[in-house]
């Protein structure tokens, strides 16, 4: 399998929803990225289930909710109606994460855990067994645009290794300040799914600059 590439919605230009989400479609990207941010968990807000629905409406290809959100168990069942596919909640916002993920797996759903940057891999041994794919946000979540932060690197090539020994399917995911120049970088570190998002949506040919990221 090839990288597979998730332009990031928050990039979007909301007030050309439906033009922005055609785009994604004819495209060769193969996820929508939905952020979803609740002020509390990170500091910032973005969208809730009318702009989701609005997408899902539209979107011919999966959608991949990233949960930003404190108590995230509170919303899987209406994730899950919106078509969600790909759902990913915080490894540090879940008090009963194994639980959390069985149900995200029992409604249908591919279940994802995000890592914040100063949590460590270690963390998710106990846990891979129950995991579709893990999020490493190679930013502080909150914001779009952010630069990269460069031990990100490293922290999925300790991750893979974790991986390959404990639950071989199980996918790597980047989230922040994903590039053209550092995307060969993250797929040789062990990345399998890549987020880009104004570095999509910030282009003058945002269809290029996915293809490119597909020949990685």
């Amino acid at each position: 399998m090839g990288v597979l590439v998730a332009p990031s919605m928050l990039s979007a230009d909301f007030g050309k929803l439906d033009e922005q989400v055609d785009l994604i479609n004819k495209s060769d990207a193969d996820l929508f990225h939905l952020d979803i941010m609740d002020g509390l968990f990170v500091p910032n807000i973005s969208y809730g289930f009318p702009l989701v629905k609005a997408i899902a409406k539209n979107a011919k290809k999966p959608l991949d909710a990233h949960l930003m959100i404190v108590d995230p168990d509170r919303y899987l069942e209406e994730f899950a109606k919106t078509g969600v596919e790909y759902l990913s909640v915080h490894w540090e916002a879940c008090n009963h994460l194994h639980r959390s993920l069985q149900k995200i797996r029992s409604l249908g759903m591919k279940a994802g855990v995000a890592l914040n940057p100063h949590t460590p891999v270690h963390m998710l041994y106990e846990i891979l067994s129950e995991t579709d794919f893990v999020l490493i946000m190679s930013v502080n979540p909150g914001f779009g645009g952010q630069k990269f932060i460069e031990n990100s690197l490293l922290k999925i090539k300790k991750l893979k290794e974790i991986i390959i020994k404990i639950s071989p399917s199980c996918l790597i995911e980047v989230d922040g300040g994903v590039t053209l120049e550092n995307a060969p970088q993250l797929v040789k570190a062990g990345a399998d799914i890549l987020v880009a998002g104004n570095s999509v949506f910030g282009a003058s040919r945002p269809a290029e600059v996915i293809h490119s990221l597909k020949q990685l």
